[in-house]
């Protein structure tokens, strides 16, 4: 019965802590981009300036 009574404790509180750290990052910071992401945004950037990219 304790077991679980500090096991419920502590998931309460890393849930807390995981909320509060949550809530402090502002809304507006840009996700990171995925590894494959930088190429697929240069052949986008290239298209767009109407360059076909080299290979």
């Amino acid at each position: 019965m304790i077991r679980l009574l500090l096991t419920g404790l502590f998931a309460y509180t890393a849930y807390r802590v995981a909320v509060r750290i949550i809530d402090e990052v502002p809304g507006d910071v840009a996700p990171l981009d995925m590894p494959g992401d930088e190429r697929r945004a240069l052949r986008r950037q290239s298209a767009a300036m109407g360059v076909e990219p080299r290979r």
